[in-house]
């Protein structure tokens, strides 16, 4: 009966993750190119009383032994970098990745990988996040530039009132072996680590990239009513094993009774 409250309180520590994971889930399902995460768990060991295929006193094999488990525990939280919905904002520079990739930036002196494409121009004339950190490789628009055009490849091409191209450059874009295991360090931004391996750099439309859409964003991938579902059923198997102890304390009561 002791064991099985340490087992429940297993379920209610990984039951607690799963809503905190959710919760962090629904938090930002309006936030721009945000990739949900899942929750992963794998079961403790167990306490093996008959081993399976064991002889017995007359020779044969038992079929089935006797193990109980010991509950379980977090694996893994994994980013689940599946596509998101499409917004048109007609923004010249609202870009979003049709299919894999991610634009490269530089924030704070380090290399950070984003799917988000919400840019602006700084006064300098770079291209930028709303947080200052530049597009790589760094693009100046000139200063009389009226329109901007970037194609589904990303070549980008700044013309004047009249047509003429100021100034054209290329916007690549860039891949993992492993997506999921990038460091995600909030604000939309991954960098990369042993388990995602080094970044891949490529055009856009090209081999295994995606293209870039001009005028659009990409919305959250958190589909808020899977998310309620989830957080329902974990709910519930959270109260399963709250009731569990109560269970297990309500016999160690009834056992501490025999001795009165």
């Amino acid at each position: 009966m002791i064991r099985s409250m340490w087992t429940a309180a297993s379920g209610i520590s990984a039951q607690q993750m799963m809503i905190d994971v959710m919760a962090n889930n629904l938090a930002n399902t309006s936030t721009v190119s945000f990739k949900k995460s899942r929750a992963e768990f794998e079961d403790l060991f167990y306490a093996t009383y008959k081993e399976s295929g064991s002889l017995t006193a007359a020779g044969g094999n038992v079929p089935v032994g006797i193990q109980i488990g010991m509950g379980t525990r977090p694996v893994a939280v994994q980013k689940m970098f599946t596509q998101g919905d499409y917004m048109e904002t007609k923004n010249d520079l609202d870009l979003a990745i049709e299919g894999e990739g991610f634009f490269k930036l530089i924030s704070d002196d380090r290399e950070v990988y984003s799917r988000d494409g919400a840019f602006n121009v700084d006064s300098d004339g770079y291209i930028v996040n709303a947080r200052g950190d530049r597009l790589q490789p760094d693009f100046v628009v000139p200063s009389d530039t009226a329109t901007i055009n970037i194609d589904k490849n990303g070549e980008i091409t700044c013309l004047d009132v009249g047509g003429d191209p100021l100034a054209t450059g290329q916007i690549p874009l860039y891949t993992f072996t492993n997506p999921a295991g990038l460091k995600s360090i909030g604000r939309n931004a991954y960098i990369e680590t042993q388990a995602s391996g080094d970044a891949l750099e490529g055009d856009a439309g090209s081999e295994i990239f995606g293209t870039i859409a001009q005028g659009y964003l990409e919305m959250s991938n958190v589909d808020a009513v899977e998310e309620m579902i989830n957080m329902i059923a974990g709910q519930r198997a959270y109260e399963m094993n709250s009731k569990t102890i109560k269970t297990a304390d309500s016999m160690l009561q009834v056992a501490n009774n025999l001795v009165r």
